[in-house]
């Protein structure tokens, strides 16, 4: 329990640490984009790498990938019907800020730190299907909710999701294991350096990239938006972890998954299709703020 504690209070000083470089002035908010970069494209692949390394993939595990698509649709819908009656321009803000998992930048460093070589095998699968979402599956849907002659394109969604280095590396490594092909272990070795720096990197980045801005006076809003999302997600992670007829190394990860926060994303896509970009950035780090403490509640639990 004790190590458990200790790592926990692990990442949240790493956030803190980022956060108060930040108002020190030491670093900026835009840094955040270079740290993104480094964990997106360095960081983040190689832990991916290291983890999948000798894993090995049957076909019962792709249904993973799937798993991962269907609950992002949820989300989709749920964002969608909790504004029924609040119009178009409601409408396509909660498809986009209700829907999709920040996992690779966010949760993945917790399994990697917790749950071990398998936990990211069953978190790199969950989030090729969630990145269909997260990359443009969710803001199609807005596009076309915004603009009555908007086209829901499978195309560009396709396109937008091959240009992520984390989908692509998860994409190669899982048919990689798929046909029980490994990689050189010098190769693994040399990679397991930056995959170690992950689980900090990414935590430093959410602090440094931490920003309520001027949208306080619209708590109440994004407080229901939250309690929307965060409402079903809890109600999914009990539904996996006590009901889903699989075994406990694939659940934990799984129940952690489902607490995500909400796609990093969403506040950009908010922009481009138009709506209020300010509030759906306050949304997006209350929403780091709560997953952190259901995720820590639920290792506790778990653990």
């Amino acid at each position: 329990m004790f190590d458990i504690l200790l790592k926990a209070l692990a990442f949240v000083f790493s956030i803190f640490l980022g956060y108060f470089m930040k108002r020190i002035k030491v670093l900026k908010k835009e840094d955040f984009y270079a740290l993104s970069k480094i964990v997106i494209k360095v960081t983040l692949p190689s832990s991916i790498i290291v983890n999948f390394s000798g894993a090995e993939v049957g076909l019962n595990m792709l249904l993973l990938t799937v798993f991962g698509l269907f609950l992002s649709c949820v989300m989709i819908a749920l964002g969608f019907l909790v504004n029924i009656r609040r119009g178009k321009s409601e409408q396509a803000f909660g498809v986009l800020n209700v829907s999709g998992y920040n996992i690779g930048n966010f949760t993945m460093p917790f399994v990697q730190s917790f749950l071990g070589p398998t936990g990211v095998v069953v978190t790199s699968l969950f989030d090729s299907g969630n990145a269909l979402v997260c990359l443009g599956g969710s803001y199609s849907v807005a596009s076309m909710i915004k603009d009555k002659n908007g086209r829901f394109s499978i195309l560009r969604i396709l396109k937008t999701v091959f240009k992520s280095v984390p989908f692509d590396v998860y994409v190669l490594m899982t048919v990689l294991a798929f046909i029980h092909v490994s990689l050189p272990e010098p190769v693994v070795t040399i990679l397991r350096v930056p995959a170690n720096a992950n689980p900090f990197l990414a935590m430093f980045m959410f602090g440094v990239g931490f920003e309520i801005g001027d949208s306080l006076p619209q708590l109440k809003r994004a407080l229901r938006y939250l309690g929307v999302r965060f409402g079903a997600s809890i109600l999914f992670a009990l539904g996996i972890y006590f009901l889903l007829p699989v075994p406990l190394e694939i659940r934990q990860p799984l129940t952690l998954l489902v607490l995500s926060p909400i796609a990093s994303a969403a506040p950009a896509f908010t922009a481009d299709v138009g709506e209020d970009y300010g509030l759906a950035s306050a949304i997006n780090s209350l929403s780091v703020v709560t997953s952190i403490v259901l995720i820590l509640i639920t290792l506790f639990i778990m653990l």
